[in-house]
């Protein structure tokens, strides 16, 4: 196996130009596992370590630009204002060590069903992109069409993940992750929401509960009917149980589960309700108390 260390990131495009078959690695903590199995033996392993730029983002008031290896240690530290629902969701991301070292753009790599970051990224709207490049350019993927089935991505042979460009969040978000015990878990299956007042919409992400990561599109459909006609964003009065009950079921209806080693597909759709109407509620608590601060 050949081993790639470039210094720069046109080294590595060009890196990953030359051997297509490179496999990126970062913190590799999804990586690491699979080589150490042996799941995977590629003919070379490309590391991004030292392309610094990698763990830089920045913050223009509306969109904030995640580098690829910013580790979820810092995104918890440091963009839980911005990003809530990403800060939340990597709060439940593995150990201390492994936050440290693992990324959004690990997991988006992976494109693991399961992964932790993927739920909040569909729920912060479909104006997140992601940054894919090659020694042929630059292009900004839609996260809605980013997945392409399991462990499956629409990135090119040649393409590396820059970065991820992710909406400053403009109203609550939450996340909520089932697993087999309370730390260091892989999700059985998880649930991000996000409501965004200035566009009067609302956001969903659902993992580990289709073979995809993937939106809840008639429930943010429902929602956002339902607080449009009853004029809820103006009033922040209470949604009613007949409201978060419905949306409950519209999320669970949007899950294609399977029966695994972590669950049934009965458990994760009786699960996805649960987390559902939870978040819809905190989320909702949290809405009403910014308009009464405001007033």
């Amino acid at each position: 196996m050949e081993f790639l260390r470039p210094a720069t990131w046109d080294e590595a495009l060009a890196a990953k130009a030359e051997r297509p078959a490179a496999l990126p690695i970062a913190g590799g903590t999804d990586v690491m596992v699979e080589l150490n199995f042996d799941v995977r033996r590629p003919p070379a392993v490309l590391d991004l370590n030292r392309v610094t730029e990698l763990t830089e983002w920045s913050d223009d008031g509306a969109v904030v630009r995640l580098g690829a290896a910013v580790p979820y240690s810092r995104i918890i530290a440091e963009l839980s204002g911005p990003l809530p629902g990403l800060a939340l969701a990597a709060r439940t991301v593995g150990s201390p060590q492994i936050r440290n070292r693992g990324s959004v753009g690990g997991n988006l790599g992976a494109a693991s069903p399961a992964g932790d970051a993927h739920p909040p990224l569909l729920a912060a709207g479909r104006d997140v992109f992601v940054e894919a490049a090659s020694v042929r350019g630059t292009r900004l993927i839609p996260i809605d069409d980013f997945y392409t089935g399991v462990k499956r991505n629409s990135l090119a042979a040649d393409e590396l993940i820059r970065a991820v460009r992710i909406p400053v969040a403009d109203g609550p978000q939450q996340f909520s992750k089932i697993g087999t015990r309370n730390a260091m878990v892989i999700a059985v299956c998880a649930f991000g929401l996000a409501l965004h007042p200035r566009t009067g919409t609302v956001g969903t992400g659902i993992g580990s509960a289709a073979p995809t990561p993937r939106r809840a599109a008639e429930a943010e459909e429902y929602l956002r009917e339902t607080l449009a006609g009853r004029g809820l964003w103006r009033s922040g009065e209470p949604l009613g149980t007949e409201v978060v009950r419905r949306f409950g079921e519209l999320v669970t209806a949007a899950a294609a589960p399977i029966d695994d080693v972590r669950g049934t597909a009965d458990y994760r759709r009786h699960a996805l309700a649960v987390m559902a109407r939870r978040t819809l509620t905190w989320a909702w608590n949290d809405y009403r108390e910014q308009i009464r601060s405001a007033a």
